[in-house]
């Protein structure tokens, strides 16, 4: 970590470094492995037979084959291509994300064959965070792997948030929300997530597929509706079957979320303290527009610099969640939700002093990219001026990282293996007072 410097002078350099640490501590609080082993269930009286999907599913599975190494233990986990690694006894596959490709759906047809003709005496151990809906997928009744796709493209370019998202895909799933559980019957199965979702409900983290869910298809018609999301004819006809997902499941079924957005705002905001700021948490599941969430937070950190309200410079405002970008039907440049949010922020705070800001993806990825975030300083706009950079075109064109590029800003981390959404801090530097 490093050395916070005086409260009430900060530079460019000691303000991004101590945004760098806030956000650092709140990934390293998400570590899977260790999450793991804070809740390892009852050993079984048979086999173990570990599944799993998302980002953090592979170091998930390594601790749990390590802990358990006199354990009959077998299994299979995807995770994003380019983050393979070892599990031991547990095999790893690798497909897409955020769009399913050839092996998301050759991981659904394995995870599912992996708990068939288990025993009472056998434990399933279910490894589920976020990523996962794309990573495994099992189209119901007459879907390809194509009508997956569109309706995973329409999906995400609709503007519908990640819960809404996730209940059409389960409803449009012969694995996802709850049917996994009910092919392992009549194993015992406990569920262990690290939560994206806002609210860390388990039944939305990978679009819950060893949880009961109380989504119905009445709720997946009116968000088709709502966002105007085209469907492929083989998704309409799915839906016209009337085919709903499990609303109960087995009471040898539990499920244990070990990791979670709170707890990593929590870690980051102990940082901030170590630093000198007062930290304010505004909250774990933030949703809405990210460049509408931009300007909010501009206001509130203006408010606190100069009106010391909701809370007195120096400080920082950590936040996280999940926003939206809704692209709509038209052509967009290259960017994802943290570096949209940060270039409404910057427009809109317009060069005032005093005010830092990082936001990024603790799965190191920000949409598609190989950014995981940016910063944004009080010269952002200046320096982009330099160099020939218009921030609102790039705004308009969701060309963010384009943009945070173009400056030299983007916060490039790699794939840090866990996922508890996006994490966003912005420092305030007492009223009236310039950066060095």
């Amino acid at each position: 970590m490093s050395d916070g410097p005086s409260p009430t002078r900060w530079s460019d350099a000691a303000a991004r470094a101590v945004l760098r640490d806030v956000f650092d501590a709140a990934v390293a609080s998400a570590d899977p492995g260790a999450a793991v082993l804070r809740h390892l269930p009852e050993r079984p009286k048979g086999r173990c037979v570990v599944i799993g999907a998302g980002k953090a599913s592979v170091a998930m599975a390594a601790a749990l084959d390590a802990a358990w190494g006199n354990v009959d233990l077998s299994g299979v986990v995807v995770t994003r291509h380019g983050q393979r690694a070892a599990a031991g006894r547990i095999e790893v596959l690798e497909a897409s994300h955020p769009t399913p490709d050839a092996m998301s759906e050759e991981a659904g047809r394995r995870i599912l064959a992996a708990v068939k003709g288990l025993t009472a005496d056998d434990l399933v151990v279910a490894l589920m965070s976020g990523g996962g809906s794309s990573l495994m997928v099992l189209p119901a009744g007459g879907m390809t792997l194509a009508d997956k796709q569109a309706v995973n493209s329409s999906l995400l370019a609709s503007g519908a948030n990640i819960v809404e998202m996730n209940a059409v895909r389960k409803h449009l799933s012969a694995i996802k929300g709850g049917r996994l559980a009910l092919a392992a019957r009549p194993a015992r199965v406990v569920t262990l997530a690290i939560s994206d979702i806002p609210g860390d409900d388990p039944a939305a983290i990978a679009s819950g597929p060893t949880v009961a869910d109380a989504s119905t298809l009445a709720d997946v018609h009116e968000i088709i509706a709502r966002y105007k999301i085209d469907l492929p004819p083989a998704a309409q006809a799915v839906l016209a079957a009337c085919e709903e997902t499990p609303k109960s499941l087995s009471a040898q079924n539990s499920v244990r979320v070990v990791a979670a957005p709170s707890l990593a705002l929590a870690a980051a905001a102990q940082i901030a303290a170590q630093a000198g700021l007062a930290p304010l948490i505004l909250g774990d599941a933030l949703e809405g527009e990210s460049r509408e969430l931009g300007v909010v937070m501009a206001g509130i950190a203006r408010s606190c610099r100069l009106n010391g309200f909701p809370v007195a410079a120096p400080a920082v405002l950590l936040s996280g969640g999940e926003t939206t970008v809704t692209i709509g039907k038209g052509r967009a440049g290259r960017g994802g939700r943290n570096t949209e949010f940060l270039l409404a922020f910057a427009i809109a705070m317009a060069g005032e002093p005093g005010i830092f800001a990082l936001a990024a993806d603790s799965d190191g990825i920000d949409g598609t990219e190989d950014a995981a975030g940016a910063f944004v300083t009080p010269d952002t706009l200046a320096r982009a001026r330099t160099a020939n950079l218009d921030p609102r075109s790039h705004l308009v064109a969701h060309d963010s990282y384009s943009f945070f590029a173009g400056i030299g800003d983007l916060i490039r981390t790699g794939p840090t293996g866990t996922n508890v959404n996006d994490i966003r801090a912005v420092l305030i530097t007492r009223g009236g007072q310039q950066a060095d």
